[in-house]
């Protein structure tokens, strides 16, 4: 229905940014809110996603981001969230390669999938996912008040549990990360282990 969104970011919060299109602000589901500035302009393709009790809109920074969200909704098991946390924690190329080698450890590091939605993941995709071009969070970074708690009430969004989550405060405010988005991606890191 929608193919993406111009506009100006009018909020960000954990699990999700509003874009303000001609005075209709869309809340938009996103991999890594954070990567967006309250105020700035952005493009955000878009996925509407229709369920019998819910209606939801997935954004990402890159057609091909949105193409590999689409990709994985075909596989059985996996629904509009996981492949959201899928995107999020994947670096570019590494969800593609993972698939490509059968690499059924790798795909089972993401929240809510087991090793046998990971092997339906190898079975339905292997050959289809192209390595993306470029960084999955392509949107510029800005510092943001309160950017550790931020980034771990995101964590949390993306479906990884509490306790698990409050483990990492004390690991993410010793790295020289800054931003918001900077402790969000040393988190994914440090939860694919």
């Amino acid at each position: 229905m929608y193919e993406y969104f111009k506009g100006v970011v009018a909020a960000v919060t954990p699990g999700y940014v509003v874009l303000d299109v001609a005075g209709v602000g869309y809340r938009l589901l996103v991999t890594n809110p954070y990567a967006y500035t309250v105020g700035a302009a952005a493009t955000i393709f878009v996925q509407h996603i229709i369920r019998e009790n819910d209606q939801a809109l997935y954004g990402f920074a890159t057609a091909a981001d949105k193409q590999t969200f689409n990709q994985l909704l075909t596989v059985t098991g996996i629904g509009p969230k996981s492949a959201l946390a899928i995107l999020a924690n994947a670096n570019p190329g590494g969800l593609a390669t993972a698939v490509a080698q059968g690499d059924v450890a790798f795909l089972t590091k993401f929240p809510g999938i087991g090793k046998k939605t990971a092997q339906q993941i190898i079975l339905d995709l292997k050959g289809k996912l192209a390595e993306p071009a470029g960084d999955l969070f392509a949107a510029p970074e800005a510092p943001v008040d309160g950017a550790l708690a931020d980034a771990l009430a995101a964590l949390v969004a993306l479906g990884y549990p509490e306790k698990a989550v409050a483990k990492l405060t004390k690991t993410l405010a010793a790295t020289s990360a800054t931003t918001t988005d900077a402790y969000l991606r040393e988190g994914l890191t440090l939860l694919s282990k």
